[in-house]
């Protein structure tokens, strides 16, 4: 049986108050769950990570460890709340972590991003290898090419799509009209209208994508307004303010399963898509002007993984499943094509939905492939 500790990181400086507890700003800790072998430590070290989700207890870390791999379950400072979360400091959090494993005397160390993760690890290896930016969109620090980033030795995209702002805007709904009434709406951009389908036509679904982009765009002029009010109001005093987005759980191929076929059930991962595009408790309702910028906004957020992994040397592994009604097929496929080297595989996984939900064999066959690949790579 493997054994399981709580390892402590240190928590890089961030420069701007964006963490809610005084508890974890005072214990500047960053959480991890490392599973350790049966048979004792071994030599290379998975890191399992997401921008906000806590992966402490995520299903892969158990299975990993049984199978001879050292197998860490890592959070960010933004735990469980990304209303704030700057993608950047995830970055440097990342790098905290891999020096910790580094000194720890582990001689590899992979990093596994799953599902909103995917996008964060492929822009932590190419910050790590051929670092670019220099602030974050709101013209903050940090500045990565000044940043401690070891590089990693291998990337995997399990269940993952292409970058948060990528999928945040594929599920923006366009037909609200104004931001403050998310029931007035443009009944020729409704999903939810039966005169547009589903079925949904080409030409609909043409003007429905590039809805979409507009909208996402239309918030982030009014984000840069207020970014220049809130300044010129406050002399410098307010930088922030916190808003809200209705209506972000939207794209039509969670109803219309003739869009991407697949084994998927129509539905999001909160249930039937009417209702889950209104509560709060799905995608990015709730964010910060400068958070916005850096996580949500298609033009302006650094997470673009197909962009960065076109920058990454290691080996890259990007896993599917043919039931998963969030991350498509389509996004696995844009990750491994935005590999630039040859050193890249695609590896459907039948019949799994986003979380292997009730399905412990299937979990054991994606460990046992992420082990065999390891070994394919020389990795372990």
């Amino acid at each position: 049986m493997s054994s399981q500790e709580l390892l402590a990181i240190p928590m890089p400086a961030g420069g701007r108050m964006d963490i809610y507890s005084g508890v974890a700003r005072l214990s500047g800790k960053l959480w991890a769950s490392c599973h350790r072998p049966p048979t004792g430590q071994s030599k290379t070290a998975v890191i399992i990570v997401h921008p906000s989700s806590n992966f402490l207890g995520h299903y892969a870390l158990a299975p990993l460890a049984e199978r001879g791999v050292t197998a860490v379950g890592m959070n960010t400072r933004y735990l469980a709340n990304d209303s704030a979360l700057i993608v950047e400091n995830c970055v440097l959090d990342l790098g905290e972590g891999v020096k910790y494993l580094r000194e720890a005397g582990f001689e590899r160390i992979i990093l596994m991003g799953n599902s909103g993760g995917g996008g964060l690890v492929s822009l932590y290896q190419s910050q790590a290898e051929n670092p670019t930016i220099t602030s974050t969109p709101a013209g903050d620090p940090p500045d990565l090419t000044a940043a401690d980033l070891p590089p990693v030795d291998g990337i995997i995209c399990a269940m993952a799509h292409p970058g948060r702002a990528i999928v945040y805007t594929q599920w923006l709904d366009p037909a609200i009209k104004d931001e403050t009434r998310p029931f007035e709406r443009d009944a020729s951009l409704d999903m939810f209208d039966i005169r547009n389908g589903p079925p949904y036509s080409e030409e609909f679904m043409t003007r429905y994508r590039a809805a979409q982009v507009e909208r996402n765009r239309r918030i982030t002029r009014w984000v840069r307004a207020q970014l220049e009010t809130a300044s010129s109001r406050t002399g410098g005093a307010v930088n922030d303010l916190p808003f809200v987005v209705h209506g972000t759980a939207a794209d039509p191929r969670f109803v219309d399963l003739t869009l991407e076929p697949s084994d998927r059930p129509p539905g999001t991962l909160w249930g039937e898509t009417y209702s889950a595009n209104f509560i709060p408790a799905t995608l990015g309702h709730l964010t910060s002007l400068r958070s916005w910028l850096s996580q949500w906004s298609i033009d302006d957020s650094n997470a673009n993984g197909p962009e960065h992994l076109s920058r990454v040397s290691v080996p890259v592994l990007v896993a599917y499943g043919t039931a998963d009604n969030t991350a498509f097929e389509s996004h696995a496929r844009a990750l491994y094509e935005g590999v630039g080297h040859a050193e890249r595989e695609l590896y459907p996984i039948a019949g799994a939905d986003h979380y292997f939900t009730g399905n412990p064999g299937m979990v054991a066959a994606f460990c046992d492939k992420v082990v065999a690949w390891l070994d394919e790579h020389d990795l372990r």
